[in-house]
């Protein structure tokens, strides 16, 4: 306005508007030498600033993925006793929601560096790389792993986990699933603890369906918890425990916490299914219990601790 004399205020912003913007329509009206060069200057003024945003924002973008990665690889690190769960395909995906649900702690290792959004949307803690390579499974922390799941979509990508999980921790507990069907003897000779062909657990869940309905009802709502407060629990007596030593008419379990033992896995690698009121339990023992989930709660604290 104060170079082209001739210039309103809706005139001067809309020419500074298009002039840094540099979308390039005709002048409102013609331009005197001074205001060519005027024009030129706030070209490039517009030209830098919005260069320097775009540049600051794409900083600020990368800094806030870096600090996300840094945050999630510390929170791995000082993770123990967690599950780690190979492929995020359907199946590791079923899976993932199930731990979650359960309220266990897990890490995901997947390839494919396209899932990043969805495995971060979710709130999952992931590590993108080749779960059969052994750098790949430190970084998830298989050292201090309490148990692993390979559902890759190839077996032999899922016997090579299966023999690197059990070199680096001999004592991780391994579940893998078989895709073909020959592939379930080279599982368990790779280390596997328990392979699951799908399609033989899918029909024989069919069968049941059909026949005990209200049976499968009741277990998957246990196993699920859903709209029914009631869980079934597995956990290990420890050698300190109040329970160690103490038969279970003598223990608090069903006087005090209403828990039913349903089995119990002995240290010998023996199941008692429905003890007596006589049976001791000891430590190491795995309990298998029903009851409430406030009580088994209560029950994995008292398995735990000598108060």
């Amino acid at each position: 306005m104060i170079i082209e004399k001739n210039f309103s205020l809706l005139d001067a912003f809309y020419m500074t508007v298009i002039s840094m913007t540099t979308t390039g329509f005709k002048e409102v009206k013609p331009l005197s030498d001074s205001g060519k060069v005027f024009t030129v200057i706030v070209i490039f003024a517009g030209v830098i600033a919005i260069a320097y945003t775009g540049g600051r924002a794409a900083q600020l973008l990368i800094e806030m993925q870096i600090f996300r990665k840094r945050r999630m690889s510390r929170k791995m690190q000082n993770l123990s006793g967690h599950y780690i769960v190979c492929g995020y395909g359907r199946m590791g995906r079923s899976i993932c929601e199930g731990l979650k649900r359960n309220g266990a702690k897990f890490i995901v290792i997947e390839r494919d560096g396209s899932k990043v959004d969805e495995l971060t949307e979710n709130g999952y803690m992931f590590v993108i790389g080749d779960a059969s390579n052994d750098e790949t499974l430190k970084r998830a922390g298989i050292e201090n792993a309490k148990g692993i799941v390979t559902v890759t979509h190839s077996d032999a990508e899922n016997v090579f986990t299966a023999l690197s999980a059990k070199q680096i921790n001999p004592k991780i507990y391994v579940i893998s699933r078989a895709v073909d069907e020959g592939s379930e003897v080279k599982l368990l000779k790779a280390g596997v603890d328990r392979v699951v062909k799908p399609f033989e657990i899918g029909s024989s869940r069919m069968v049941q369906l059909l026949l005990r309905p209200k049976v499968i009802d009741f277990i998957e709502g246990i196993a699920r918890k859903e709209n029914i407060n009631i869980g079934l629990e597995e956990v290990t007596v420890a050698e300190e425990s109040l329970l160690a030593g103490v038969s279970l008419s003598e223990s608090p379990l069903r006087r005090d916490l209403n828990i039913i033992v349903v089995a119990i896995h002995k240290a010998n690698g023996d199941f008692v299914y429905n003890p007596s009121a006589k049976t001791k339990i000891l430590g190491g023992d795995q309990l298998i219990a029903i009851g409430r989930s406030e009580d088994l709660e209560k029950l994995v604290h008292l398995c735990q601790n000598k108060n």
